[in-house]
């Protein structure tokens, strides 16, 4: 395995169009590839907007700058601890990246990022047939819950329930 060097940073503006790029490519690995209806643009105000409600920190290979892996969260509350959380909403390694020790150090930036604003949780959803990102989670100290199940309203539906 070949090592590189690195670096880890907050995204900026200019570096959208890198983060959307990678957001294609995770759902491509994730078969997910029609779900992807979102732009650059949406992105961006999302990201740098007059009202951002999403984050990203990057990692990008020295001394090139060019980006590899990305990793999207927002805060999160959680009523229990009432603290408030990071939630990582994706992360994602280039494959030829992958094993490289990229994964466990942006992971490890946000735990950081966490615990340097005084947050209770970090936590993630993980596909349950995405058996080398269990064992990496697993690996790093994640605990798996079995009993936690995602529920999603989107699309149709959601429009059916609002105007209910």
């Amino acid at each position: 395995m070949t090592q590189v060097q690195f670096a880890i940073r907050p995204a900026t503006i200019a570096d959208t169009p890198a983060i959307f790029s990678l957001i294609v490519a995770l759902a491509d690995y994730e078969n997910l590839s029609d779900k992807v209806t979102g732009n650059i643009e949406s992105l961006q105000k999302d990201l740098f907007g007059a009202k951002p409600c999403i984050e990203a920190i990057v990692a990008e290979i020295e001394p090139n700058q060019q980006i590899v892996e990305f990793a999207l969260f927002f805060t999160s509350y959680s009523t229990f601890l009432t603290r408030r959380g990071i939630y990582l909403e994706d992360l994602f390694v280039l494959s030829e990246y992958r094993g490289m020790g990229l994964g466990k150090a942006l992971i490890t930036n946000l735990a950081q990022i966490a615990v340097a604003r005084e947050y209770g949780r970090f936590e993630w959803s993980v596909l349950d047939w995405n058996e080398p990102a269990i064992a990496f989670y697993t690996s790093i100290g994640a605990e798996i819950l079995p009993d936690w199940r995602i529920c999603r309203v989107n699309g149709d539906a959601l429009e059916r329930l609002a105007n209910q």
